[in-house]
């Protein structure tokens, strides 16, 4: 794609010389895929400080057909903000947090912000931004809009979709719609920002947001509990909901493969249980006011839960030092998988009910298609969000696992299907899986979503190819 030096020189007038980068070396943090799947491409990326300077950097590049990827922190793992000759537009500069109402519980950031940023402003207003995931130290609140990201907390407050009240956006010709509204209620016609929320930046260019903010938590109870059997744990969950009055803040799985892998390779972790079993939970109770019983219900839970033969072992974390730690071990899963070899991802949801049927089915599936791999089936079982990873056979060779990709990862999604899951739980589509969207959703989905970018973006200017495969039509 041709970005020619007259459009370079003329975005230059509009970011200045600090908004601007053509030169290899300082382009290169920008085309480095987070996983290594795909390989950025570009001539030019431009990093403007302000609504006005998006909006203009789009109007040229609509102006002159030379269309634009959008990139937050970069730290997708679907290929959605990879430029393949597109001019890269890179959101960092905008970080400033615009407002925050604490009476009105809302907090108003633009969209490179950084999402601990976020947390922390909130937490300095004492309230809480609830969104939390790995890579919330580098990840911005545009990317994370743009992809709908879910995280540790979906179970009690829901996904990004359900955190945000209001967007501005800067539409495929450049215009702005403001929409910034602080509001629970408004039932005047279609709600447009959810077009926007995990569009993956294929119909506007998220500027800012105005998100829901809670009360901050004042007590957490966390405990890692341990289980023999993959079933215990759909029983466990019901029991936590029951026991906390429904105010369970986190419910993860984890197998004892992926901390053993943990183990091996990320250093400061440490098994707090005395001996190996096949599934662990970590579970997590909170509230806003002290002396709320939460302890006493998560321990009076588990007590009878061990009573009843459901669990096997569990601990009960009586610090925040310790609840750390206990976190940083679920952390490490992710990181723990690398040194392995290839892994195979596949970032899924089913219904809660069927995680356990699920995974079942689906390592036999793997296990047969490739003997000798080992399944990671770990994550938010509490929303029926669970990642599904297959690291390669010990003595394989690396690339020759990672070419069977789509047969294993295919063989999977389809699976997922027959439960009447979701391919993408909280990753997004990018690059990777429009594939898979195609294969997956109804025919009459895959229509609507194209007509809709068509409308939108009816020269395909933004992020083209991601989530739809848009063609530029003749519309003015």
């Amino acid at each position: 794609m041709d970005t020619t030096a007259d459009l370079i020189e003329r975005l230059a007038g509009v970011v200045g010389p600090r908004g601007l980068l053509t030169a290899a070396d300082d382009m290169a943090p920008y085309l480095k895929e987070w996983r290594g799947n795909f390989a950025g491409d570009t001539g030019v990326v431009v990093r403007p400080g302000s609504t006005a300077e998006v909006a203009e950097v789009v109007r040229l590049c609509a102006e002159a057909r030379v269309p634009v990827v959008p990139q937050g922190g970069n730290t997708g793992l679907c290929g959605g903000a990879v430029a393949r000759g597109e001019v890269l537009l890179s959101l960092g500069r905008m970080d400033r947090v615009r407002a925050i109402d604490p009476v009105n519980y809302t907090i108003t950031v633009e969209a490179g912000c950084i999402l601990a940023d976020v947390q922390r402003a909130a937490e300095e207003a004492e309230r809480l931004f609830p969104l939390s995931l790995g890579a919330e130290g580098t990840c911005q609140i545009g990317g994370n809009l743009s992809t709908n990201a879910g995280g540790t907390g979906v179970l009690r407050y829901g996904n990004t979709r359900d955190l945000t009240l209001g967007l501005e956006v800067v539409l495929a010709d450049g215009r702005v719609w403001d929409g910034l509204k602080g509001l629970r209620k408004d039932n005047t016609g279609y709600d447009l920002k959810q077009l926007f929320v995990g569009g993956e930046g294929t119909l506007g260019i998220i500027t800012a947001a105005v998100l829901k903010l809670f009360p901050l938590p004042r007590e957490r109870h966390t405990a890692l509990v341990a289980l023999d059997e993959l079933d215990a744990v759909l029983t466990l969950l019901d029991r936590a909901r029951a026991a906390s009055a429904d105010t369970v803040t986190a419910f993860e799985l984890m197998p004892r493969l992926g901390l053993e892998f943990a183990f091996k390779h990320i250093e400061g972790t440490v098994d707090p249980l005395t001996s190996p079993h096949p599934w662990y939970a970590l579970v997590e109770f909170s509230a806003s006011e002290p002396g709320s019983g939460l302890g006493m219900a998560l321990e009076g839970m588990l007590e009878r839960a061990f009573e009843d033969g459901l669990i096997v072992d569990a601990t009960i974390a009586q610090s925040e030092a310790q609840r750390a730690a206990l976190w940083f071990l679920r952390e490490a899963i992710v990181e723990g998988q690398r040194p392995e070899g290839g892994s195979i991802k596949n970032d899924i949801s089913v219904p809660v009910s069927s995680v356990p049927d699920f995974i079942r089915r689906a390592t036999a599936a793997v296990e047969e298609l490739c003997p000798g791999v080992r399944p990671v089936a770990f994550g938010h079982v509490g929303d029926g969000n669970i990642h599904f990873n297959v690291t390669q056979p010990k003595g394989m060779e690396r690339q020759a696992f990672v070419d069977r990709w789509w047969e294993i990862a295919g063989r999977v999604d389809e699976i997922v299907h027959e439960f009447d899951g979701s391919f993408s739980a909280e990753h997004g589509v990018g690059l990777l899986k429009v594939g898979e969207l195609e294969r997956f959703k109804p025919a009459i989905e895959v229509e609507m979503m194209a007509r809709i970018k068509a409308a939108l973006d009816p020269h395909n200017i933004l992020n083209p190819g991601k989530i739809v495969r848009g063609k530029a039509t003749d519309a003015a």
